[in-house]
């Protein structure tokens, strides 16, 4: 029997003494905490790699992408204009109008040029090497030249 203060009620002597504490979960063993780590470690070190590839991989998708529409962007300015934008007049040319070009009919973008995926400014030249324009992101780097995944994105 539990008197009103919470305390246990002997029925034979009367007295008083604590409610036992209850049993169950106390926690987690240093070797339990030990194997879900290392657990956890083994999934990082398996998916880890795998995700940053596909991360990378997507950022070659955008930046190809990106050139494929300032491409279209580009023949639809050379169509109304007569040609493609010099490399000074670059790819702004395809937001807003290039002093002297009184056909231009754009703007043939709705936003400004964006960075490429890494952070670097796309660039233009024209005439370019590959054809009439060489449009391009510089990669991973940043940096002119470089082979495999570091080589330039472009529209060639």
């Amino acid at each position: 029997m539990i008197d009103p203060t919470g305390l246990l009620l002997c029925q034979t002597t009367g007295m008083r003494r604590a409610l036992p504490d209850k049993p169950g979960p106390r926690g987690f063993t240093l070797l339990e905490l030990l194997v879900v780590l290392v657990i956890i470690g083994l999934l990082a070190g398996y998916v880890g790699p795998r995700y940053f590839a596909q991360l990378g991989k997507s950022k070659v998708k955008v930046v190809k992408l990106q050139v494929a529409e300032f491409g279209k962007a580009l023949d639809d300015y050379r169509l109304d204009v007569g040609h493609y934008p010099t490399t000074q007049q670059g790819l702004a040319a395809l937001t807003a109008a290039p002093a002297g070009e009184s056909k231009w009919d754009g703007p043939y973008l709705r936003h400004a040029v964006p960075k490429d995926p890494w952070g670097n400014p796309y660039q233009y030249r024209e005439p370019g090497i590959h054809g009439p324009y060489d449009l391009y992101s510089l990669g991973p780097t940043g940096e002119p030249g470089g082979t495999g995944k570091n080589a330039p994105i472009g529209n060639w």
